[in-house]
């Protein structure tokens, strides 16, 4: 048999084995079998000179045509007389053939479909056969060589620029937040703490050095209670601190024992405590503001009970508080209540908190609280726990006199009746207030002289923002028993529900139907993701950004108690989604990108940049934005582009003088898809003499 029917017995197989296995289909591959058959035997009749004859139409006495060109024509009669004679043997013996190869065919179509049962034992060689026979796959395309032309002046002599390491005293440099610049600047309202970032002329375009030394995390929940001592080599804490609990040196780590300034036993039993006063057992409270953090325990202890916590601090003598709560695997960044508002949006957070937080909440005429019910979602709770609740019992241990305590309580309950906010307990040093449902359940609120709301407009726009000393409004209601802005399912249920924001067309543009279409998209990607990495949702990536969350999908599709997701929504987005992320039951922050983010370098494991670099070409240089996302990205760790082909070429050559190992992708549609992602790898390098990285 020759090898054009063995290959179409072969397809059979496939057929049989996938879906696409018809009945058409098979009877057209029988036919095509059986006069290849037929074909093959006609030619084994013939000499190979005369086998081209094989395009022609087989007639019975082809044979006869060449005795008598080679002989004599007398032979030629008996021949066909012959043929002619045992033309029914041959009727018999051609349909004897013909049946033959009919089961032949059978029988290599139902082996394709046992196959395809799964219990055959031949599979690895029908998926192969499959391969070298599909003609829908493509191999892998070169895009080098054939995206160059459109942008050629932004790649000059196809050279590519090598970033040299910092030197090793900006190992913990954090730009916007730099110690010698915050100096120059007031330190009225903590001016000088808030964000300040370096103008052009003073960027570093170099590459941030681990400290000697540095290792990988502990995986979580390890994490949570010890930090290697080489990865943030700073014992201050331990002295400044040592009576409060927060964190011990022991050999080579620092061990984090969960105590606090305002919980000596723990800060799972001062939770334990709050959770007799507010819901947190049953999902109601998820996303929780913590300001003035330390190094973030009661966020930690949270996170145990499906609460996330976004905490912050401002970057002070207390050396590496926020660095110490990244490094323990807990949300946080760098920030303060100063002059400029928060970056988060309004009705972001079911619950706020202040252990010893050092604020001055009544001065400024409340404005500090009064930011705080800005962000607070209605119904939410604010916790006080330290100077001055319970002042006449601790005032001789707070070393301040009586008098200077009861004013500032008192104008604390003064502003927090204003605001319309219940005191709902006060127990010991904490005491706890609960945020209103909405303005109609606060009766002359609105009428009340001393009252000042902010301006009519976004109550969303904050980004460098000046902070003032009024009330935002909250959403129109219909009734005193509804909620402002819409009702919020408990967790996890809100985290695909529709959130109000998008149910109540409170976000133009968006409907229903395409924030549903997101999510699906969103899992499908990441199903893709996983295909390539498939560390993704193992805990080998604790601490998780998404540079352009959108409406925090991709942080939706990969939710695991293993990791959190930073949902980043750029101040020059379209639309602003952070309000929907907040609603899923999910965290994040409004920044731009051509800035340096408020963060320590070395502090998230994996970055997601969906669209970054489309969305700010023509607004900043492309090397500012990936020498930032190289400072706060871990050793080893991992960004995920997600890009138009011409965009991920000029990314991957940039990358590639950065100590960054990349892998080229096709969308998971095809290659035809202009879409492509390119995976990285950060090599593991440190500073002093001698860097080394994983590729040598």
């Amino acid at each position: 048999m020759g090898s054009e029917p063995l290959l179409t017995l072969l397809l059979l197989v496939r057929l049989g084995s996938s879906d696409e296995g018809a009945i058409a289909g098979f009877f057209v591959v029988v036919s095509r079998a059986t006069t290849s058959m037929l074909l093959s035997t006609r030619d084994a009749t013939l000499s190979p000179s005369h086998r081209s004859t094989r395009s022609m139409p087989l007639r019975p006495w082809t044979i006869c045509d060449w005795i008598a060109k080679n002989q004599r024509q007398a032979m030629r009669k008996r021949c066909i007389m012959a043929i002619k004679g045992n033309a029914s043997d041959n009727r018999t013996r051609s349909s004897v053939s013909i049946f033959i190869v009919i089961g032949l065919c059978c029988f290599f179509y139902v082996l394709g479909a046992w196959q395809k049962s799964g219990f055959g034992k031949g599979d690895s060689i029908a998926v192969e056969i499959t391969k070298q026979t599909d003609c829908t796959v493509l191999s892998n395309l070169n895009f080098e060589t054939h995206h160059r032309g459109a942008d050629a002046d932004d790649l000059p002599d196809s050279q590519v620029q090598t970033f040299e390491p910092c030197h090793d005293r900006f190992t913990d440099y954090t730009p916007c937040q730099d110690q010698s610049r915050a100096m120059t600047f007031p330190r009225e309202n903590m001016n000088y703490r808030e964000r300040h970032c370096p103008p052009d002329g003073e960027k570093l375009y170099c590459l941030i050095p681990a400290p000697k030394g540095y290792v990988a995390p502990f995986p979580w929940p390890k994490s949570r209670d010890y930090v290697p001592y080489a990865n943030v080599p700073y014992k201050s804490l331990t002295v400044e601190k040592a009576v409060q609990n927060w964190v011990q040196y022991e050999g080579n780590v620092f061990r984090f024992p969960g105590g606090g300034t305002q919980f000596p036993q723990g800060a799972d039993t001062y939770i334990s405590q709050l959770a007799s006063v507010i819901p947190i057992a049953n999902g109601t409270v998820r996303t929780a503001l913590d300001t003035g953090c330390g190094v973030a325990s009661w966020g930690a202890y949270l996170l145990k009970r499906n609460v996330l916590a976004m905490s912050f601090a401002p970057r002070d003598s207390h050396e590496a508080q926020v660095q110490f709560a990244l490094e323990r695997g807990v949300p946080a960044v760098i920030g303060v209540l100063g002059t400029i508002q928060l970056p988060y949006p309004s009705r972001a957070f079911d619950m706020a908190h202040c252990s010893r937080c050092l604020i001055p909440w009544g001065s400024n005429d409340g404005m500090y609280m009064m930011e705080v019910d800005r962000v607070l979602r209605p119904g939410g709770y604010w916790v006080l726990s330290g100077p001055p609740i319970n002042w006449k019992n601790n005032y001789q241990a707070w070393q301040r006199t009586k008098d200077d305590l009861e004013e500032e309580q008192r104008k604390i309950e003064e502003i927090a009746a204003l605001l319309c906010w219940e005191k709902v307990s006060e127990k010991g040093e904490i005491a706890v207030w609960r945020k209103r449902i909405n303005a109609d359940s606060c009766p002359g609120k609105q009428d009340d002289t001393r009252t000042n709301l902010c301006e009519s407009g976004d109550a969303d726009d904050v980004w460098y923002k000046k902070m003032k000393a009024c009330v935002t409004p909250l959403p129109e209601v219909n009734g005193p028993e509804e909620v402002a802005g819409g009702q919020i399912k408990t967790f996890p249920d809100r985290l695909n529900a529709v959130p109000p924001r998008i149910a109540s067309g409170a976000v133009p543009g968006v409907s229903v139907n395409a924030y549903q279409e997101d999510n699906r998209l969103w899992r499908k990607h990441v199903k893709a993701y996983k295909k390539i990495n498939n560390y993704l949702d193992t805990g080998r990536y604790r601490n998780i950004m998404d540079m352009n969350a959108g409406f925090g999908s991709f942080a939706a599709a990969i939710e695991s108690p293993k990791l959190w997701v930073m949902n980043v929504v750029p101040t020059i987005a379209e639309k602003s989604m952070l309000g929907v992320v907040y609603e899923r039951g999910l965290i994040g922050i409004y920044h731009d990108w051509c800035e340096a983010f408020s963060t320590y370098p070395r502090t998230y494991d994996l970055i997601h940049a969906n669209g970054v670099f489309s969305l700010y070409k023509d607004k900043c240089k492309m090397e500012d934005i990936l020498l930032e996302m190289d400072r706060i990205l871990r050793p080893e760790g991992a960004v995920i582009f997600r890009d138009e082909v011409d965009v991920l070429m000029k990314v991957k050559k940039m990358a590639s003088g950065m100590k960054w190992n990349t892998k080229m992708v096709d969308h998971e549609d095809g290659p035809l898809v202009p879409e492509k992602i390119l995976f990285v790898m950060k090599q593991y390098w440190v500073g002093g003499g001698g860097n080394k990285t994983t590729e040598e």
